[in-house]
C-alpha cells in the first residue's frame, strides 16, 4: 500500500510538471527583440526549479572518462555478474594499483562515487566497483539477499581479484568489509587483500552517537519492519519482493538537512534569473544524482540495522555469518586505513577509526588513520579536499602495503 502511494502521488505530479515545462518554453519565446524583463526571468527560473524538483529520475549512468574533463569515455567491464550486483572494471590506460571500491547500498546508488572512481582512475588506480541493483527490479525467483550474502560477495568478489587488491569501502560497507576480510583472516585465505581503506562508516556507533544512531536506538527491529518495510508493487520485475524503499531514505536524508536543501534550491532559483547557467547546471548535476534512488533488500536492511546500529555485534565480537564467528583480532596481513570528517554527522568521527582496535593483531606500522578538517560525509570521498588532501594520502598508504 505505501509503495503504491508513493507511485499514485508521483504520477498526479505529471501534469504540474508539464504545465511548468510548458510556461517555461512559452515564457523563452516571447516575440520581439526585448530580452526577458526581471518578472519573466524569475517566472521561468521559478518553472525550471519546479520542473527540477518534480521530474523522476532513474539511475544514472556512470560516464566514466579517460581522464577528468575529457570527451572520451572509459569503457565499463563487467567482471562478474550476480543478481543483485555488478562488479565493474574501469582499467586505466597504463597498468596501476588494482583497488576494489565497495560502494554503499543504502538507497543511492553506486554511481553517486562516480567522481571518486573518475580521481582514483586520474591517480594511476585499476578501478573495480560494486553497481549494486534496484531490488525492486530484481525478479523474486533470484532468492534473496541479506548481510551474510553481503559478506560473502565480497569475498567472492576479492577471491575474484586476488592478494595484490586494495579494497576501499565508503561508509556503510565499511563494517561488512571488515567483517569479510576479518573471515578470510581466520580462514587464512590466500587472497586476503593488500590494504583495506574504510572511510567515514559506521563499524562501531556506539563511538559517536548521531541522530541516525540515535534513531536506531529508539525502536526495536520490529518497528523497523513495520513502518519501514514493503513489498514491491506488481509493476515492477521485482513484482512482490520485501524491500526498504529508496524514496523513504531519501525522505530521512532531506529531513536530517532539510534547511540546506531548501536554500540550495533558492539559490538555484537565484543563478536563473542572474543568468548563470553554469551555478544552475551544477546544482542540477548534483541533484540528479542525490535525487535518484534505489529500493534495498527488507532482509540485509533489517540485519544492518539490528547487527551494526542496536546490537553492535561485531564491535563486541560477537558477530556471526552463517554460523561463523568474525574475529577481527585475526586480521595481520592487510594493512588498514581509516579516513574521517571533521564535521560528518552521518558516521561521526570515531565511528571508523574503531576499526584500528578491533583489528589489534595489524601491526602499527601497517595502520593510518586520517581525519580531514572542514569536510562533512560527502566530502571525505568526493571533491577539491578528496582530491587533493585525502587521495593523495591513501595511495601513499597502498604503496606502502
Amino acid at each position: 500500500m505505501l509503495y503504491a502511494l508513493h507511485d499514485l502521488t508521483a504520477a498526479s505530479m505529471y501534469p504540474a510538471r508539464v504545465w511548468a515545462e510548458a510556461a517555461s518554453g512559452v515564457l523563452r519565446d516571447q516575440p520581439g527583440p526585448a530580452p526577458l524583463t526581471w518578472a519573466s526571468r524569475a517566472a521561468v527560473a521559478w518553472s525550471d526549479v519546479a520542473v527540477d524538483l518534480i521530474r523522476p529520475r532513474g539511475k544514472p549512468a556512470w560516464d566514466i572518462r579517460q581522464h577528468r574533463g575529457s570527451e572520451h569515455p572509459l569503457h565499463e567491464e563487467v567482471a562478474l555478474d550476480l543478481p543483485f550486483v555488478r562488479l565493474l572494471h574501469f582499467k586505466p590506460g597504463k597498468p596501476g594499483p588494482r583497488v576494489l571500491l565497495v560502494a554503499p547500498m543504502s538507497g543511492h546508488h553506486a554511481t553517486l562515487l562516480r567522481g571518486t572512481v573518475q580521481d582514483l582512475l586520474d591517480a594511476g588506480h585499476d578501478v573495480y566497483v560494486t553497481d549494486w541493483r534496484d531490488a525492486r527490479l530484481v525478479p523474486l525467483h533470484a532468492g534473496d539477499f541479506d548481510l551474510a550474502g553481503y559478506v560473502e560477495t565480497l569475498i567472492l568478489f576479492m577471491r575474484h581479484l586476488g592478494p595484490d587488491t586494495h579494497v576501499m569501502a565508503v561508509c556503510q560497507p565499511a563494517p561488512v568489509l571488515v567483517a569479510a576480510v576479518s573471515l578470510m583472516a581466520s580462514r587464512q585465505d590466500p587472497a586476503q587483500p593488500r590494504s583495506m581503506t574504510l572511510m567515514g562508516g559506521p563499524v562501531d556507533t556506539r563511538a559517536a552517537p548521531t541522530a541516525v544512531t540515535k534513531l536506531a536506538a529508539q525502536h526495536p527491529i520490529e518497528w523497523f519492519e513495520r513502518h519501514l518495510v514493503t513489498t514491491v508493487p506488481f509493476w515492477y520485475a521485482g513484482a512482490f519482493r520485501r524491500v526498504y524503499p529508496g524514496f523513504l531514505q531519501l525522505a530521512a536524508f532531506i529531513s536530517m538537512n532539510s534547511d540546506r536543501h531548501v536554500e540550495a534550491h533558492r539559490r538555484m532559483f537565484d543563478h536563473l534569473v542572474q543568468g548563470d547557467a553554469e551555478s544552475a547546471a551544477a546544482h542540477r548535476k548534483f541533484y540528479d544524482e542525490y535525487l535518484a534512488v534505489m529500493d534495498v533488500p527488507a532482509n540485509y536492511y533489517l540485519q544492518t540495522v539490528e547487527t551494526f546500529f542496536q546490537t553492535h555485534a561485531l564491535p563486541r565480537g560477537v558477530m556471526h555469518v552463517r554460523g561463523e564467528r568474525v574475529e577481527t583480532e585475526a586480521v595481520f596481513r592487510t594493512a588498514i586505513m581509516t579516513v574521517e570528517g571533521e564535521l560528518d554527522d552521518i558516521s561521526a568521527p570515531g565511528q571508523t577509526l574503531a576499526a584500528q582496535t578491533m583489528c589489534s593483531g595489524v601491526p602499527s606500522e601497517r595502520r593510518v588513520q586520517y581525519v580531514q578538517p572542514g569536510v562533512g560525509h560527502y566530502g571525505i570521498f568526493n571533491g577539491r579536499r578528496w582530491r587533493t588532501e585525502i587521495l593523495p594520502r591513501i595511495a601513499v598508504f597502498m604503496a606502502a602495503a
